[in-house]
C-alpha cells in the first residue's frame, strides 16, 4: 500500500478506501489508485480480508473417500473442473482437502470456520444419516449439497441428481431387452445416492415381479468391482445383466467376464452409471448413463456464489441422465433369436 500511495501521490488511507470500494475518495482518485495497483501487480490479501471481516474470497471442498479410489474416479475430476470455471470468473479460490471419513470432514469445517479460511463450502457425497447439515447450521457457514440430501434443508442449497429416475430408465431398458436377473454393483451404501439407486432398483423389480434382482455394495474401486463380479457370476442363477455405479468398476467387470471365458454381451450385458473415455477404451464399448458432470459442477458453484451474494437457499434439479446404448448390452442368450 505504501508503494501504491507513493506512486499515485495519495495517502495510504486513500489507497485503502479506493481498493476496498469504501467512500472517502473521489472517483478520479479511486481510478488512479486502481491503475497504479494493477501496474504494480497488487492483489488483495486473503488473510487481511478475513481479519477485517470482508471474507476469505475462498470456498472449500472436502472429499471423505480413500485417496486410492478417488484418484481413478472421473466424476470428481469433471465436477471440480466445472466448479473451478465459475470460481475463476468470480476470482474466488478453491480450498480442497481429502480425508478418510465424514467425522474428519466435520473437523476440517470447524477448523476452516475458526480460522476464517473459507466463505462457504461445497458438500459432496450426502449421507443417509448426515451430520454435516446440522454442523454447517451451527457454524453459520453457507453451503451447497451436490447430489441431494434425503430430505430438504432450509439453510442449505441443493443441486439434486435424479438417481431414482435414472435407475428406473436402466431397469426398464434391460427389461425390454429380456433381462430378468440383474445385479447392481453399487458404491458405498452409506451414501444417499446409493440408497436412492438401491431403492429404485427394488421398486422397479417389484413392479415387474422380478425376483432375481439385487444390489451389492462396494467401495467404488476396480478391485472390489472385479471381486463382486466374479462372485455373482460364479453363483447359482447368475445374472444376465450387471449395472455398475461407476465406469472404473464397469471396465474391471468386463475384464472379469472375459477372464471367465464368457462374452459381453453374449453371456452378460454391462451398463456403467458414469460415461467416460474409459467406456470407449474397452472392448466392447460400454453402454452408459451420460450426464454433463462439468455442468453439474458449474451449477453447484453458481448456487454457492448466489448464497454468498445474500440469496436464499433453494433446491435445483439436474436433468435426467441419458442412457447411451453401445455394444455391451443385448438380449440375454435364451431370448436371442
Amino acid at each position: 500500500m505504501k508503494d501504491i500511495a507513493q506512486r499515485a501521490g495519495v495517502s495510504e488511507s486513500a489507497v485503502s478506501f479506493a481498493l476496498n470500494d469504501r467512500p472517502g475518495v473521489s472517483e478520479v482518485t479511486r481510478d488512479r489508485v486502481r491503475r497504479v495497483a494493477e501496474q504494480l501487480g497488487w492483489r488483495p490479501s486473503t488473510a487481511a480480508r478475513a481479519l477485517s471481516g470482508e471474507g476469505a474470497a475462498t470456498v472449500g471442498l472436502v472429499v471423505a473417500r480413500p485417496a486410492a479410489t478417488l484418484g481413478v474416479d472421473s466424476f470428481f475430476l469433471q465436477l471440480i473442473s466445472g466448479i473451478q470455471e465459475v470460481l475463476a470468473e468470480r476470482q474466488l479460490g478453491l480450498l480442497f482437502q481429502v480425508v478418510e471419513d465424514v467425522h474428519a470432514e466435520c473437523a476440517v469445517y470447524r477448523r476452516w470456520w475458526a480460522e476464517h479460511r473459507v466463505d462457504g463450502v461445497l458438500v459432496v457425497d450426502p449421507r443417509t444419516d448426515d451430520p454435516r447439515p446440522e454442523l454447517l447450521d451451527e457454524l453459520g457457514l453457507p453451503g451447497v449439497v451436490i447430489g441431494g440430501l434425503p430430505d430438504t434443508h432450509p439453510n442449505l442449497s441443493q443441486v439434486r441428481a435424479d438417481d431414482t429416475g435414472a435407475m428406473a430408465a436402466v431397469v426398464g431398458r434391460l427389461y425390454e431387452l429380456g433381462h430378468r436377473r440383474v445385479v447392481h454393483i453399487a458404491g458405498l451404501d452409506s451414501l444417499a445416492h446409493t440408497d436412492r439407486r438401491i431403492r429404485s432398483l427394488r421398486a422397479e423389480a417389484d413392479r415387474r415381479g422380478l425376483t432375481g434382482v439385487r444390489s451389492v455394495a462396494t467401495d467404488y474401486s476396480d478391485t472390489e468391482g472385479a471381486a463382486v463380479t466374479r462372485r455373482v457370476l460364479g453363483g447359482e442363477a447368475a445374472p444376465t445383466a450387471l449395472v455398475y455405479d461407476n465406469d472404473v468398476m464397469a471396465a474391471a467387470g468386463a475384464a472379469v467376464v472375459a477372464g471367465l471365458g464368457l462374452s459381453v454381451p453374449g453371456d452378460v450385458s454391462i451398463v456403467s452409471w458414469e460415461d467416460s473415455v474409459l467406456c470407449r477404451m474397452v472392448h466392447p464399448w460400454l453402454t452408459a448413463l451420460s450426464r454433463d458432470t462439468i455442468a453439474f459442477g458449474r451449477l453447484a458453484a453458481r448456487e454457492l456464489t448466489a448464497l454468498l451474494d445474500g440469496g436464499a437457499a433453494r433446491s435445483v434439479p439436474m436433468p435426467l441422465p441419458r442412457l447411451i446404448e453401445r455394444e455391451s448390452t443385448a438380449p440375454p442368450p435364451l431370448t436371442r433369436a
